[in-house]
């Protein structure tokens, strides 16, 4: 194996990984994310290494789960945009720009001379630019496979992006959820696309227009989970009565979403464009 008794007490990310503790690429995203979690702890953003677990100071919900992989640093000293201020007209203070860019193209970070753990690259935030998809599952063993079993997707960077709920069970997706992205080139029927468009423009003028977005999502993203509990109990319900009919009602449920927030994805880019228009 790749522990050596000799070595001292088995520790995970020594025996499997250890050339991740040479770089903050990743301890700094560990030590965020148990931060967020238990910030009892007082963990240290600078230490090398980091319990393989850690329980938490509340019981962490999906929601708080989402607004984790949403996190570029914020309000620390590690937001790579913190220090791109202007003097407010309406205000008189000096505050980070709206045009503060925590996901500037690399060839853009020598501009305002970024660095930070990640070197010239400034800090490898838990939300990037460059993500294609985001997934977080829940596992619940109480419940059957079929209603138990659950994806909650989002496409691109999702920060500025949306989680659709993916029961195991189903037996489709929205056809736009089967439409090629990236690999195949610019195409308004794919979902991908349009997510990717939003966080393009949005991170562009990001102090502002991330208002406008996270408007529409997070009303959306709330109402998905309060609808949660009822759409699975109905799911067993008919579970209990016909199984077949309960994957269907779970399917359209699932389609339904995929399909409500792609094209709200695309009326929001259109919205962006227009309300910032020569603003970024």
């Amino acid at each position: 194996g790749w522990w050596n008794p000799d070595n001292g007490p088995f520790e995970f990310v020594y025996a499997y990984a250890p050339k991740s503790r040479e770089s903050y690429a990743a301890r700094r995203r560990e030590w965020r994310v148990y931060d967020l979690a238990a910030p009892s702890l007082h963990l240290s953003p600078d230490a090398e290494n980091y319990p393989f677990s850690v329980k938490p100071d509340t019981l962490i919900t999906v929601a708080k789960m989402v607004s984790m992989f949403q996190d570029w640093y914020q309000g620390t000293d590690y937001d790579i945009v913190k220090n791109i201020k202007w003097e407010n007209p309406k205000t008189g203070k000096y505050e980070i720009s709206p045009l503060a860019n925590p996901w500037m193209p690399y060839d853009m970070l020598p501009l305002f001379k970024i660095n930070g753990g990640w070197g010239a690259l400034g800090e490898r935030q838990i939300a990037r630019w460059y993500t294609m998809y985001a997934t977080i599952t829940q596992s619940r063993d109480w419940l059957p496979d079929e209603v138990g079993g659950l994806v909650w997707l989002a496409f691109d960077n999702v920060a500025s992006s949306i989680y659709v709920p993916l029961y195991c069970s189903i037996t489709d997706v929205a056809e736009s959820y089967k439409t090629p992205g990236r690999t195949k080139g610019f195409n308004r029927k794919s979902a991908w696309w349009a997510f990717n468009r939003v966080g393009t423009i949005a991170a562009h003028r990001w102090g502002d227009m991330r208002k406008d977005v996270w408007a529409v999502w997070k009303p959306m993203q709330n109402e998905m989970f309060q609808k949660q509990e009822a759409v699975e109990q109905k799911a067993l319900s008919l579970m209990k009565k016909n199984p077949k009919k309960a994957r269907q009602y779970l399917t359209n449920y699932s389609v339904d979403w995929g399909e409500k927030v792609v094209d709200r994805a695309w009326q929001l880019g259109d919205e962006l464009w227009t309300k910032y228009d020569e603003k970024w």
